[in-house]
């Protein structure tokens, strides 16, 4: 793509999230999305199909920002769950301004098949983003994870925050309060179940864990034998 394709393109990007994000996605059209970046509208829909993969690149806009927010405030050596609390609520903080366009994000990115779900192949640089994030927060935290779940974790804490958002969506409490206590409320019980994840009598259940997340997340994981 051409120096002015890709300056078209992230014009188009830029004028649609600030159009979901204070008009609402249902009020934000196509042809208004092309006007206010001043392309024309078949020039809009050589780029983008439709204003729904428009979300798609709302996800990769938001994976981007948490982690630019998130990473300076990890502390070395500090506790698991203040990490974690860390880039939950960093994520919230990111979220927020979209919090009037939730609904509509969770009607076009739920359905498996919608290139804007996050467990989409398409989505797969923004889910690897977050899914990195939730692994440095490990990595920075003084209490180490078990070695069963090394691999898994990272991914296990991601799909946590994909439970936190959807709460978050659904929350209409002033500011998402709700959701904040929530994150609060259950940072420490990770950590706690990790501290606990690596006595001698949890570890069947940690392999338990640990080979149910492989299932899951691998391409073989829906097959059946």
């Amino acid at each position: 793509m051409s120096s002015r394709g890709i300056e078209t393109r992230e014009k188009l990007v830029e004028t649609a999230l600030r159009l979901f994000r204070d008009e609402g996605f249902a009020a934000t059209t196509m042809r208004k999305i092309a006007t206010e970046a001043g392309v024309s509208l078949g020039n809009a829909y050589y780029y983008f199909a439709s204003k729904d993969e428009l979300v798609h690149e709302l996800y990769l806009v938001i994976q981007r920002d948490h982690r630019e927010r998130a990473l300076p405030l990890l502390r070395q050596g500090g506790s698991l769950a203040e990490n974690i609390a860390i880039v939950l609520h960093t994520g919230l903080d990111v979220m927020g301004p979209y919090h009037g366009f939730g609904g509509a994000f969770l009607h076009v990115a739920l359905p498996t098949a919608s290139p804007s779900s996050p467990f989409s192949a398409e989505s797969s640089d923004a889910r690897s983003m977050a899914v990195e994030l939730m692994r440095e927060a490990l990595a920075a935290s003084k209490q180490k994870t078990p070695a069963s779940l090394a691999t898994q974790l990272p991914t296990l804490l991601w799909l946590s925050y994909l439970g936190v958002t959807l709460h978050w969506v659904t929350d209409s409490s002033p500011g998402q309060t709700r959701t904040r206590s929530l994150v609060d409320g259950l940072v420490p019980i990770i950590a706690k179940t990790l501290a606990l994840a690596r006595l001698p009598v949890a570890r069947g259940l940690v392999g338990d864990v640990a080979a149910l997340m492989t299932k899951v997340v691998s391409p073989e994981g829906n097959t059946k034998s």
